[in-house]
């Protein structure tokens, strides 16, 4: 970083756009706010001479943001660049605890944050960005005492990144209390305790955990709106609870061992819930008599260990009845997974259902139950897609169908107005879905 800008090309070349048409331009994504003028970050600098240190004339605040971007140790180095720049460092309204040249290890990163910590203003923080690939033992409790810091200085978006998910690291029992903290993400950690009780968080909004072993019964958010948990697998022999009554969004993506058991959620408006082809052999929730039969077993003598898990939610929903209230729907499941199946028993109505994605697992003949079931009890949807193809893959073909008369079958909703399937190519399974629908009065073109 040069505190002396001796390029000026950019800033003498002709411009002869006007000042409106910078504000709404690609370029305005720094703008910079004063009381009596909203200037774009272009015009900042206009009519300063050649040789001024620019950058040393912006404002402390402007400065103490900008070097929130840096890693810290980055950070600090900016010291020796002018009298100015001595102490800013200390005061920067965001700290990102990584490694100079990416995340390292805690052992490389202890003893200089240590003294950072110490050494650092006691103002508020907006940002804390905590990453690390490898860790000891005896690193634990550093980790531990950098994100207490983070919490005591009011953070408000706070990140904790372990690159190697193989080896979580341990995050200590205690539960989290801030009344500033709004967001929050967490990759690679084991959640023990009582951890994930953010019932002292009440403004926290945004929740996103990914590739962590989650070993708490019940996790509670009693304010949070967006909930996305990725990758994520649980070492406890009976289901994770989930109290979210604020969420508005909620997205499960991967879920090994068994899936987590939802409490209702009112306030739902969007849900994805994809349990993964690569997850099937790590679910605890797969029929094991589906992998040859082709059909799940039955609560009876001859049913398989999954199939006959009691952990006292056997005879109530352990995901949709929870979704009951969302606009739009994506519900993703491998073969032999029974968790929706099951869930079927105890559909609830959608009411407030407009858009559903589905995949093939939906569409399993040959009477089609779990398609049907799903279709009853959505009586205002406007958009069905049918995705009949492998995860992770993008379709190359797309239909689109309409009703070949004015009369509807019962299955069909009242409001229903688009049916799209996306495929690869219209195989026998495709076929008989199509064959299906069509027994609805629906006929398809493709797209």
């Amino acid at each position: 970083m040069s505190s002396t800008d001796t390029s000026s090309s950019s800033d003498d070349s002709t411009d002869t756009s006007s000042p409106s048409d910078d504000s709404d331009s690609s370029d305005s994504a720094f703008v910079v706010k004063t009381p009596a003028t909203r200037v774009h970050a272009r015009r900042l600098f206009d009519g300063m001479p050649p040789g001024v240190d620019r950058i040393g004339t912006l404002p402390d605040g402007v400065l103490h943001y900008l070097l929130s971007f840096l890693p810290v140790q980055e950070a600090v180095r900016t010291c020796v660049l002018a009298r100015r720049w001595r102490h800013l460092w200390k005061s920067t309204t965001g700290l990102r605890i990584v490694g100079a040249n990416g995340p390292g290890s805690v052992r490389d990163l202890r003893k200089f944050v240590d003294h950072l910590l110490i050494l650092r203003e006691r103002t508020d923080l907006d940002t804390v960005e905590i990453g690390f690939s490898k860790f000891r033992e005896e690193d634990v409790p550093f980790v531990n005492l950098w994100i207490r810091f983070a919490v005591q200085s009011k953070v408000r978006a706070l990140s904790v990144c372990h690159k190697n998910a193989n080896q979580p690291f341990r995050l200590d029992g205690l539960p989290f209390a801030s009344r500033y903290l709004t967001t929050l993400g967490l990759h690679g950690a084991r959640l023990n305790g009582t951890f994930l009780d953010f019932s002292s968080c009440p403004a926290l909004d945004d929740l996103k955990i990914s590739s962590c072993v989650i070993n708490v019964s019940k996790i509670v958010f009693r304010s949070l709106k967006h909930l996305k948990i990725f990758h994520c697998r649980s070492s406890l022999h009976h289901r994770v609870r989930v109290s979210a009554p604020c969420l508005v969004s909620f997205k499960l993506d991967g879920f090994s061992s068994r899936s987590p058991l939802l409490e209702r959620m009112p306030l739902l408006e969007t849900a994805f819930l994809n349990f993964g082809a690569t997850l099937h052999q790590t679910s605890q929730d797969i029929c094991l008599h589906y992998s040859y039969s082709g059909v799940f077993c039955r609560a009876n003598d001859d049913s398989c260990v999954n199939c006959l898990y009691n952990d006292g939610s056997r005879n109530s929903s352990v995901l949709l009845g929870a979704l009951d209230n969302a606009k739009h729907l994506q519900l993703m499941s491998p073969s032999g997974m029974i968790i929706f199946t099951r869930d079927l028993k105890w559909c609830p109505t959608f009411n407030n259902l407009r858009n559903l994605l589905l995949n093939d697992y939906w569409c399993v003949g040959p009477d089609f139950s779990a398609l049907t079931c799903i279709l009853k009890h959505s009586p205002v949807l406007e958009e069905l897609t049918l995705q009949l193809v492998s995860e992770g893959v993008r379709p190359s073909v797309e239909m689109k169908g309409s009703y070949l008369s004015m009369e509807r079958s019962t299955v069909i909703p009242q409001h229903l107005k688009i049916v799209n399937v996306k495929c690869n190519v219209v195989d026998e399974k495709v076929a008989k879905v199509l064959k299906f629908l069509c027994t609805l009065n629906l006929r398809f073109c493709f797209v």
